[in-house]
């Protein structure tokens, strides 16, 4: 599939809640845009988990666009798809890739949210395009966690550096960077312990982590990816809040939006935390992975909805 189809099929969930909502909104040919049908709006916004910040501002351009006036829902999501493109208006942009040398990727999250097989996914998409991968096991804290990525990484047929279960996470880091070193490899992808963005003591060790990293391979690491599970909503936003605050991320990748119907969470991300949303997960297979695209999301979002 494509981009646009990926997407399209990752947000089904959330579409076809919007498409109700703006069938019942719209129950005859032509709506009066007043201040009833406003906050009914409003409400069908905020069902898809976009946040008051971006609903009100939609709505609020919407009133100021055609209050008093008699319209067609084309015309409405015309103006709504405008207004989301805007604040999700970001550079279109897969990992940054380091100069020379190894590019160093970490990714850290709370357990649960999808991290493990995000990773995977990363790792299929760079092995795709010719790129050698090596993966780090610094989440010592699960065993099941390291068990996990060792059957991806002998799936995928990348190597995979891991610790006894218990050890320094920093010190798997360190043996990763320096065996991407000794075999040439292109690029690591470091697993991290999933945490609570309110363990600081753990919130700490990723400090480290980041610190030990770039005296192996400077400017490592390169991207720090925060995986955020779609379905939790609103409380992606917390999350990725504390996780930017402590190691500096550079870049979220939402997991599980096929899962869910709060989709429009992208946008609450963007505007509250700033950190652009970099890849979308769309499915469980290895592939279900896309690069997030501002235009292409709003599309597949309301591409139901206008064909209705």
């Amino acid at each position: 599939m494509g981009l646009f189809d990926k997407l399209k099929q990752g947000l089904k969930k959330t579409a076809t809640l919007l498409n109700t909502d703006f069938r019942d909104l719209f129950k005859t040919q032509g709506q009066l845009v007043d201040e009833a049908f406003l906050e009914q709006l409003f409400a069908d916004l905020i069902k898809i988990d976009m946040g008051v910040q971006g609903g009100r501002g939609t709505v609020d351009e919407i009133g100021a666009t055609y209050r008093a006036r008699v319209v067609q829902w084309s015309d409405i999501i015309g103006t709504i798809k405008t207004k989301l493109k805007a604040i999700l208006a970001q550079p279109c942009e897969p990992i940054r890739f380091a100069s020379a040398g190894p590019t160093v990727i970490m990714v850290c999250g709370v357990n649960g949210c999808g991290k493990t097989t995000s990773i995977a996914k990363l790792a299929h998409l760079f092995k795709a395009e010719g790129k050698k991968v090596i993966l780090g096991a610094a989440d010592t804290f699960r065993a099941g966690a390291v068990s996990q990525l060792t059957i991806w990484a002998q799936r995928l047929d990348v190597e995979i550096v891991k610790g006894e279960q218990g050890s320094d996470p920093a010190a798997v880091a360190h043996r990763t960077a320096a065996r991407a070193l000794e075999t040439g490899a292109d690029l690591v992808i470091l697993d991290t312990a999933g945490r609570l963005q309110t363990q600081q003591n753990l919130m700490q060790q990723l400090t480290k982590m980041h610190r030990v990293l770039g005296k192996v391979i400077p400017g490592a690491p390169h991207e720090v990816l925060l995986v955020l599970d779609a379905t939790t909503g609103q409380n992606g936003i917390s999350q990725a809040k504390h996780f930017t605050d402590a190691v500096q991320c550079t870049g979220i990748v939402l997991a599980k939006l096929d899962g869910t119907a709060k989709g429009g969470v992208v946008i609450a991300i963007r505007q509250q935390v700033g950190v652009p949303v970099k890849y979308v997960g769309v499915g469980e297979q290895a592939e279900d992975l896309a690069l997030f695209d501002s235009d292409a999301f709003v599309d597949a979002l309301f591409a139901d909805v206008e064909a209705a």
